[in-house]
């Protein structure tokens, strides 16, 4: 459980108490708050015991107090709607700026699909060798370079090579095949729910989301996107405004930074999948091919990230659902789950890439 009290900004201090089974224990950071920070937005720091082989035991170490006025001082400072979450997966505790709000996940959601073509291969219903056929009618919308392979006679390929492409390239058009493969999204939410990975929701597929965050329903002609993208463009901005509005304050794919590092986590625990699956689908992510300057850019000599990157419409100059999302492994092998969620910003992709480099870079420098 995570408590967080408010002191005023005009005291210049955070004050943010951490429960573990000893009781409240206060931490005081004496540290500039500017001035737009609400209590909602306000760093959380969590302390609760975590599985050491076939018991528990409290945690080993707090949080570094300066790895906390970093990524203070970065939510703060960014402009735009931003949350943060770092989560040492190996003591248990967590930091984070405006931690526990529904950011849009948009292709970090491919993540939580992978999980489930890995534990469907875990139980035997699927196989990572299983022929498929790829049909023009599977094709989505925006990313999708296995379009280019799609005949009019189909693309057959393997279960192993979709969720390579979804992974490492984001592939939409993969990703959507291999979650009808596991039964869809509901399939998706009940892995969620059952593995107790809170605060993440999971959203209607690409082509339904897409549609929907633009004010349009999805039509099975516009499949390959250029009916999607031609009816997008005859919208008025006032319509399209007004559906980005509506999504980014309730988005339909909506995940707390939170609950994506409880995830990885969980994942990198081996609470999620079998060893052998978990070490696949994490070299997937080590071998990912976007996102190069986001959170990775700020890695250091010796350290090592598998990540999934997420990237939302924009509309003028206003961009959102920019994302990603890491296991980071230090030299000496500790494990720190982040996240780096931008509801939505203003700032040009430059700025966007900085932020999420300096997150990876005060990891590295205030935990060693």
């Amino acid at each position: 459980m995570t408590i967080s009290t408010f002191t005023p900004p005009s005291q210049q201090l955070l004050s943010v108490a951490l429960k573990g089974s000893l009781g409240f224990v206060p931490f005081v950071l004496a540290s500039a708050i500017p001035a737009e920070v609400t209590p909602s937005h306000f760093l959380a720091l969590s302390r609760a015991p975590v599985e050491r082989g076939t018991g528990t035991s409290l945690l080993r170490s707090e949080p570094p107090a300066r790895l906390l006025n970093a990524i203070q001082a970065l939510g703060g400072s960014f402009n735009g709607q931003i949350a943060i979450s770092v989560r040492d997966v190996d003591e248990g505790w967590v930091i984070a700026w405006n931690g526990d709000k529904a950011h849009p996940q948009q292709s970090v959601s491919k993540l939580w699909v992978a999980i489930a073509v890995m534990r469907d291969v875990d139980s035997g219903r699927l196989s990572l060798s299983d022929g498929v056929t790829l049909r023009r009618t599977d094709l989505t919308v925006f990313h999708q370079p296995i379009r280019a392979l799609i005949g009019k006679n189909g693309y057959k390929t393997t279960i192993n090579e979709l969720l390579r492409c979804a992974m490492t390239q984001s592939d939409n058009t993969c990703n959507d095949f291999l979650l009808r493969k596991v039964g869809g999204p509901s399939a998706i939410r009940r892995m969620l729910a059952s593995k107790g990975i809170n605060g993440v929701r999971f959203g209607p597929g690409e082509r339904e989301l897409q549609a929907r965050t633009a004010g349009l329903k999805w039509r099975p002609e516009w499949a390959g996107g250029g009916g999607f993208l031609r009816a997008r463009a005859a919208m008025t901005y006032q319509a399209r405004n007004k559906a980005m509005r509506r999504y980014l304050a309730n988005p339909d794919d909506g995940a707390s930074a939170n609950g994506v590092t409880l995830g990885i986590s969980l994942l990198a625990r081996g609470k999620l999948l079998s060893a052998s699956s978990t070490r696949s689908l994490l070299t997937l992510m080590r071998a990912s091919k976007t996102g190069a300057l986001r959170l990775k850019s700020g890695l250091r000599t010796g350290w090592t990230i598998a990540h999934k990157t997420g990237t939302g419409q924009e509309l003028g100059n206003l961009a959102t659902g920019y994302n990603d999302v890491a296991l980071l492994v230090a030299p000496d092998g500790h494990r720190y789950a982040v996240a780096a969620m931008i509801a939505s910003t203003r700032e040009p992709i430059p700025a966007r890439m900085r932020v999420m480099g300096d997150i990876t870079r005060a990891v590295v420098r205030f935990t060693g």
